[in-house]
């Protein structure tokens, strides 16, 4: 593929402190100069897309396709389609599905399907067997086959010698472990967050030490084994202070938050909308300003969208029944983007989504350089648009955005050597 993109306004913070507004191009997919005003002698296609930035390649730590076994929520090509039109190049997927991935065979069946694709998916490993909690998988054999990382999805490890013996496994085979910090026991039957607003509903609630707790058992395992582990999707004010001090002594943890908690809190609830059960639950005003200070002083290190597809039967039922999660790869960034405007700058955004979690994986870097490969996003930070149902490219369609206005728009991307643009 050759191309030639116009007037790009480049931010690509892993190189440059500032906007840099250059043409960029690209031939083979690979980019081969940079400058002002290059000129096309070729008659290569040219792109101009008014007010449009260029960032390396954004990648979604933490998203869930379905596939094998719920193909009916979402399939690896259907996942494929909606993270291109997120703006996403590269995909960590979660391995709970049916059968889960646990085995050798099975990393290589998400391997091998998605072989070529313009977006780069990278599954996880189970850390116990069918997610049970209590046998350890072949992380060994997974790893070799390519697992990127290893992660009981949404279950949490309960026991704390099968945690620390994979931090050991993980350090061994050079992959981090990433974990879901909860405490189920503590509250197993919760359905939002536990406060003021869950006794006025009339629904059990989740406290937030449940979080905290497992933040803080995982840090001490992670000091004890000096291994890194990932905190996925924190949700607690009191989890961003563990997560500092353990910083603060160096500790090798990182944390992530998912885009929404960003913006949502469990005020929303009151809704009885299905579409805002989420695991973690939403929680309070002062717990989403913790997550974007947290954001902002590098203790929380990367957004992500938790996308988690759910069909009809699935959602449309009475609140305690109905399942966990939302579709959220083409509205990740925009919802971010929405709720960090005037509160982050947009290259500290850019590294939370496409710099930090690849350094977490142990990924290359994209970087917008002579020589390097073309992985690129192409984004317009200030364009307000609404999320309809007719812009969903996922077999699922949960979602508490549609309708919504937002700001920020994913507009294309580049990678492996294909082009995808978003119909405006």
């Amino acid at each position: 593929m050759d191309l030639l993109l116009r007037s790009a306004r480049i931010i690509d913070p892993s190189q440059y402190s500032r906007i840099r507004i250059l043409d960029i191009l690209i031939r083979n997919g690979q980019i081969v100069s940079i400058g002002k005003n290059l000129k096309n002698t070729s008659g290569t296609k040219e792109i101009t897309i008014k007010n449009s930035y260029v960032s390396p390649g954004w990648f979604d730590l933490y998203a869930g396709f379905c596939d094998p076994g719920y193909e009916y929520k979402e399939d690896l090509q259907s996942g494929s389609l909606a993270a291109a039109s997120g703006g996403f190049t590269g995909i960590g997927l979660r391995p709970d599905t049916h059968p889960v991935l646990d085995s050798k065979g099975s990393i290589e069946y998400v391997i091998n399907k998605t072989k070529n694709n313009i977006v780069d998916i990278f599954p996880y490993g189970a850390i116990s067997q069918n997610l049970n909690g209590a046998d350890i998988t072949e992380m060994i054999d997974m790893a070799r086959a390519g697992a990127a990382a290893f992660t009981d999805a949404d279950q949490s490890v309960a026991d704390a010698g099968l945690m620390m013996r994979c931090l050991l496994y993980a350090k061994g085979v050079g992959k981090p472990i990433l974990h879901f910090p909860k405490t189920s026991s503590l509250s197993p039957d919760a359905q939002m967050n536990e406060g003021e607003t869950s006794v006025r509903l009339g629904m059990p609630g989740e406290p937030a030490i449940s979080e905290e707790l497992m933040v803080n058992r995982d840090i001490y395992l992670s000091e004890y084994t000096n291994t890194p582990c990932h905190l996925l999707k924190l949700s607690a004010a009191g989890s961003v202070q563990l997560v500092k001090r353990a910083k603060n002594k160096h500790i090798p943890v990182t944390a992530s938050v998912t885009a929404y908690h960003l913006l949502l809190d469990e005020h929303l609830l009151e809704s009885y909308n299905s579409n805002y059960k989420l695991s973690p639950v939403l929680r309070t005003l002062k717990d989403k300003r913790a997550l974007i200070k947290g954001l902002k002083e590098g203790i929380i290190d990367v957004i992500c969208s938790d996308h988690n597809p759910q069909d009809m039967d699935a959602k449309k039922k009475e609140f305690a029944y109905s399942e966990y999660g939302m579709i959220n790869l083409q509205t990740a960034f925009a919802v971010a983007n929405t709720a960090l405007q005037n509160k982050l700058p947009l290259s500290k955004l850019i590294e939370a989504i496409a710099i930090n979690p690849r350094k977490i994986l142990g990924l290359p870097i994209p970087q917008i350089a002579i020589g390097q490969k073309a992985n690129l996003t192409i984004f317009d930070p200030k364009q307000s648009w609404t999320f309809t149902k007719n812009n969903i490219k996922s077999k699922s369609a949960n979602s508490p955005f549609i309708g919504l206005k937002l700001t920020g728009k994913p507009l294309g991307i580049i990678n492996n050597n294909q082009l995808y643009l978003n119909k405006t």
